[in-house]
């Protein structure tokens, strides 16, 4: 089979994408490019005046800012964010059946959920103790982990806040959610709290719940000593701990146990063609089969929220798009603009505009539809395809969605992201074959073959959806195996620092 050379998404768009180089002057499926249109970049399929909108994947993702010729380069020098942006939302395509594959070897927890991991963690409660976090994990994993090998580790979730910062309001109240889903996610097979003492942020907010109460201990380093005299009690608490959760085994456990948490970051322009689509097909699968898949992001479905909305009952719709509103006033207030994107690395990749960006990033929720729309970090307590609201930096909202309880992080990247989640597995999937041969120990799995090789979206899905599947049987991830995940806990910080 001779690959494809040009890509046209939609009857309607007035781009193709090219699949590899384009010289001046090189003629392909009809087009002659009137200058050198470079791979995952846009040519024109017909003339453009200026003003006239820029239509891609059957939506408007931009306006032509000056007259564009038939064969011509679209991108920055040519395109403009329009006034307002399409609200076209029909639904294209047909959901895949439910999968044949529905179950997986998990860790089953007393209060009915299922870890994909056995970690124990040692969380901070405050940016003080986060050294001292770090100290224990390191010990505990040099001393304590040899004598309990089904553990797969002590992981330090260590932040910088806590301290210096309001005792109520959204930045406080986002953290207190933040470290309550660490505290009670199904990967932790015990926890251990460290508190300094004299913080905003005091122990007294993380009581243990029931299930845990005998693999959960908190204490402040003011209390026992100091630093040193604080690992030593650490130790003394975690052994314990991990004796009892050494006698966790996996279980075979229903697909509807996963909460799949779905990320993006350094998107190209066959970002929204391979890996987010195939992506999608793959959630589309967990959703039929009982499980839960996230979607987040806020400032990246810009231009894209009415295809969302859409496909949601009107009040989860309206969630969607008051959090689109508060972005705007939050961005606002803070000298910034969610019209400030795509990033220099997405356009060198292609990528022109936020609603050209933001439309293939809708792409990884699939066709489902949106059950539930929720806060950063809160805890979702429905399966299906849901949204949760948070920033678009990629570390910020994997966390909130680990705290909503993702048991399996999907991340897909174009132009190479470097990216773990303890105690969630971080599994990446490239865009392109190219950054798949360049940055083969940090990729999982290759999604360039949808173009390369004409493979259907249908068929890389299922590859997905089994992948998934492999992982939270405990298959390790490049990441994993690199050990990724100490330092990607970030917490959204809101509000001003006292």
């Amino acid at each position: 089979m001779s690959k494809p050379s040009l890509m046209i998404l939609d009857p309607s768009d007035t781009v193709a994408v090219a699949l590899s180089d384009m010289a001046a002057g090189e003629t392909r499926d009809g087009l002659t490019a009137l200058e050198a249109i470079p791979r995952g970049h846009k040519i024109a399929r017909r003339a453009m005046k200026a003003g006239e909108p820029v239509v891609k994947y059957g939506q408007i993702m931009a306006v032509a800012s000056a007259d564009i010729a038939l064969g011509a380069h679209v991108h920055v020098q040519n395109c403009a964010l329009p006034e307002g942006h399409s609200d076209q939302a029909a639904i294209k395509g047909d959901r895949p059946a439910a999968p044949t594959r529905t179950t997986f070897m998990g860790f089953a927890r007393p209060d009915g959920r299922v870890g994909t991991r056995n970690f124990i963690g040692v969380i901070a409660s405050v940016n003080c103790s986060t050294t001292v976090c770090d100290a224990i994990a390191a010990e505990a994993n040099r001393t304590l982990l040899p004598k309990y090998p089904n553990i797969d580790g002590f992981a330090p979730i260590v932040h910088d806040q806590g301290c210096g910062m309001a005792n109520q309001g959204e930045g406080f109240d986002a953290l207190v959610r933040t470290l309550k889903g660490y505290r009670d996610h199904p990967n932790f097979g015990g926890v251990l709290i460290v508190g300094l003492g004299c913080e905003v942020n005091q122990l007294t907010l993380y009581k243990p719940t029931d299930w845990t109460r005998e693999r959960f201990k908190t204490f402040n380093i003011q209390e026992v000593g100091g630093s040193r005299s604080a690992v030593k009690r650490a130790l003394e608490l975690l052994d314990p701990i991990a004796a009892l959760a050494n006698g966790d085994t996996r279980s075979e456990q229903p697909v509807s146990k996963l909460v799949l948490g779905m990320q993006c970051g350094g998107s190209d322009g066959f970002s929204g063609i391979t890996a987010n689509p195939a992506l999608g097909v793959a959630s589309d699968m967990l959703v039929a089969a009982g499980g839960t898949s996230i979607l987040s992001e806020t400032p990246e479905i810009f231009g894209a929220e009415h295809l969302l909305i859409a496909r949601a009952e009107p009040e989860t719709g309206a969630r969607i798009a008051a959090m689109i509103d508060w972005w705007r006033d939050y961005a606002a207030r803070n000298g910034a603009s969610l019209d400030n994107n795509p990033s220099p690395g997405n356009k060198k990749g292609g990528l022109t505009t936020i609603l050209e960006k933001s439309l293939g990033a809708v792409a990884k929720g699939g066709l489902s539809p949106v059950s539930g729309a929720y806060a950063y970090a809160e805890a979702i307590d429905r399966p299906g395809f849901v949204y949760m609201d948070s920033p678009g930096y990629d570390p910020v909202a994997a966390t909130g969605q680990v705290a909503s309880g993702a048991n399996l992080i999907a991340f897909t990247t174009g132009r190479g992201s470097c990216f773990g989640a303890k105690p969630t597995p971080s599994i990446k999937l490239a865009s392109n074959s190219d950054l798949a041969r360049s940055m083969p120990e940090d990729i999982d799995l290759d999604c360039g073959g949808v173009v390369e090789a004409g493979t259907p979206l249908a068929e890389m899905g299922q590859r997905i959806y089994d992948l998934l599947l492999d992982v939270a049987s405990g298959r390790h991830t490049a990441s994993e195996e690199f050990g990724y995940g100490d330092n990607e806990f970030v917490p959204w910080k809101i509000g001003a620092v006292l």
